[in-house]
């Protein structure tokens, strides 16, 4: 169930792959752990709560759980805040333009069980990201708006140089198992190209990123779904997504046309 990342035994990064049962999208978890102190990144719903959290016992204990980090507002990214409010003492780290709408995510029952502010437990980003702290060592927030949600980031370990890149770079259907890594990238862009044309905003939003990025020491980058890239497959997916066109770049009139 579980794959590690990294480990130099006071950090650790440890990825979740395969607990999605049924229909849903398949969807990766991650657990960060700094000197017995931890973050959960994007832990998904009802359909992951119970196994993630089963998972998680195994390693760390759930009052350790300082942060959820969301990297948007998506059901397979943050549906289960209620069980998460009830049963840890994180704050959520979200893009403040989804401040107002997780507490719709949390019934009044589940608000007083626990005599819950649910505004004192949302950690609200600005647009620019930031910094916080995992235990004794930083974590970046990095601005990845309109990729694909209006508030959106990215999250980056600056201890295991890993970047957690939500749904950039994520890949759907078969040929991609999400504990893997990702060696041929060429034939690798058939399960992400559809994907990222659709749910991308414009090819602009994917250079901003990507210029971003480069700046950045990664050995690693692990999006939500599917396999992740190490090695020369990083510059090939960066490559590969500053020169797409996608969302925006591909309307055209006949995509607004009165239903007959």
């Amino acid at each position: 169930m579980a794959t590690i990342l990294y480990n130099n035994n006071q950090h650790k990064v440890i990825l979740f792959s395969d607990l999605v049962k049924g229909s849903g999208v398949q969807a990766n978890q991650f657990l960060i752990v700094d000197h017995d102190r931890c973050a959960v990144l994007d832990p998904g719903g009802e359909l992951t709560y119970t196994p993630l959290t089963i998972e998680l016992s195994k390693l760390v204990s759930l009052d350790h759980v300082d942060y959820v980090l969301a990297s948007h507002q998506d059901p397979d990214i943050i549906s289960s805040l209620p069980r998460w409010l009830i049963h840890t003492p994180a704050k959520v780290v979200v893009s403040k333009l989804w401040q107002r709408f997780l507490p719709h995510l949390a019934s009044s029952y589940v608000t007083s069980r626990n005599n819950t502010d649910i505004d004192k437990r949302i950690l609200a980003v600005d647009d620019r990201g930031g910094r916080i702290k995992i235990g004794r060592q930083p974590f970046m927030v990095l601005p990845a708006h309109f990729l694909h949600s209006v508030g959106n980031f990215s999250f980056y370990d600056p201890v295991s140089k890993i970047l957690f890149s939500g749904d950039i770079g994520a890949s759907v259907g078969g040929g991609n198992a999400s504990s893997a890594v990702t060696h041929d990238f060429d034939g690798h862009t058939q399960y992400m190209r559809t994907f990222h044309q659709r749910y991308m905003t414009s090819n602009k939003a994917c250079r901003l990123w990507v210029n971003m990025v480069r700046d950045l020491e990664v050995n690693m980058i692990v999006p939500q779904h599917g396999a992740r890239f190490e090695g020369p497959a990083i510059n090939s997916m960066l490559n590969w997504l500053e020169n797409l066109d996608c969302g925006v770049d591909l309307l055209e009139q006949s995509h607004y046309q009165i239903p007959r």
